[in-house]
């Protein structure tokens, strides 16, 4: 086999020691660009049934992100216990929230899942979910907020609140496509680069809505609190989705300057002062961003530590249960492993 030849052995070791340096080095970076002085005065000074009620928002919040992976298990059919899965999990979204989508979302995911066991394809479809189950929220919720006009844009904005209103629709409309195709499509099946991507049932797509739009608003609740709720909350959210995507655009680790920036600008006609926003959000950063940033460092070197006896353990237990249903696993047979999750589905995706 490939993996065992020397040459492939050499080439991995310096691979990961560049993988791992190259985290170092966006961890140091990144906090260098941070006042700490001023985010522990911040926080210092917090109302503390404001604080503690944002930080059970966060638990919260990384929970159900966790699910987003648990939806890829059953997708992807994998037999990785469901703590493994939550664990990886969050350690990915901590980095992918910090450091981007390309060191914790793809790297980390690749890394971690693979030292436990799963194929390069499964890995794949699995943050391939996890993209989508995010943006499908997201989706949702920009849809109604933007179509009903609770965002006010300022007149001097990029677009004008009519704009926002048809953006609205049209994210609107894509739901609704997306869940006729989930329900009616004939054709199920999509190969992307050799990879194979079914198309989920309908309720397997309003499971995916209903988490992801629960996450996003645990996370426009978590800055409404730190607001002192002095804004509407619905109107906080949309704010928090419009800085999103324009955190997206502008492609900046954590969304550095960028959501201040919208905030800011957003909430001018509210009677906030700009101290109390740019309090709130540094409470913000430091709770949803810092603190499990450092919780997610301990867990990966934990996990690291651990991974070749958990993988071992992990192909034990799987070949275990191969023996006993006399079938090989679906994960590792990678053309059939998206079928997995949706059994129920077989006569229609063989049409």
């Amino acid at each position: 086999m490939a993996k065992s030849h020397p040459k492939w052995r050499k080439a991995k070791k310096i691979l990961t020691w560049l993988f791992f340096i190259a985290v170092t080095v966006l961890i140091v970076l990144y906090a260098q660009k941070v006042d700490w002085e001023e985010v522990w005065k911040v926080i210092r000074d917090y109302n503390r049934t404001a604080l503690l009620s944002s930080v059970a928002l966060v638990i919260v919040s990384y929970v159900l992100y966790g699910f987003y992976d648990l939806l890829g298990r059953a997708y992807c059919g994998h037999k990785l216990a469901k703590r493994q899965v939550m664990l990886v999990s969050f350690i990915c979204y901590a980095f992918n929230l910090t450091l981007s989508t390309w060191v914790g979302g793809v790297g980390m995911r690749y890394r971690l899942y693979s030292r436990l066991g799963l194929p390069g394809s499964t890995i794949t479809r699995i943050f391939s979910l996890s993209i989508a189950t995010n943006w499908i929220g997201y989706i949702l919720l920009g849809g109604v907020i933007f179509s009903i006009g609770v965002v006010q844009l300022p007149s001097h904005w990029y677009i004008d609140e009519s704009t926002l209103r048809i953006i609205g629709i049209a994210l609107l409309a894509f739901i609704g496509f997306y869940l006729w195709a989930c329900a009616f499509a004939k054709r199920r099946h999509l190969t992307i680069k050799g990879q194979k991507l079914v198309l989920p049932s309908w309720k397997f797509a309003l499971v995916q809505m209903v988490i992801s739009s629960a996450n996003w608003m645990a996370m426009g609740a978590i800055i409404w609190l730190l607001l002192g709720q002095q804004v509407n909350y619905f109107f906080v959210l949309g704010v928090l989705l419009v800085s999103s995507i324009a955190g997206v655009i502008v492609h900046i680790p954590a969304g550095i300057g960028v959501l201040e920036a919208v905030f800011i600008a957003l909430l001018a006609g509210e009677h906030v002062s700009h101290g109390a926003i740019i309090a709130a959000l540094l409470a913000y950063r430091m709770l949803y961003f810092f603190a499990p940033l450092l919780v997610a460092i301990i867990c990966y070197l934990v996990l690291e530590s651990r991974a070749k006896k958990l993988r071992a353990k992990n192909e034990k237990k799987l070949a275990s249960a191969e023996k006993k249903s006399g079938t090989p696993d679906e994960s590792r047979a990678e053309s059939r492993a998206p079928e997995r999750g949706f059994r129920a589905q077989e006569g229609e995706a063989k049409s």
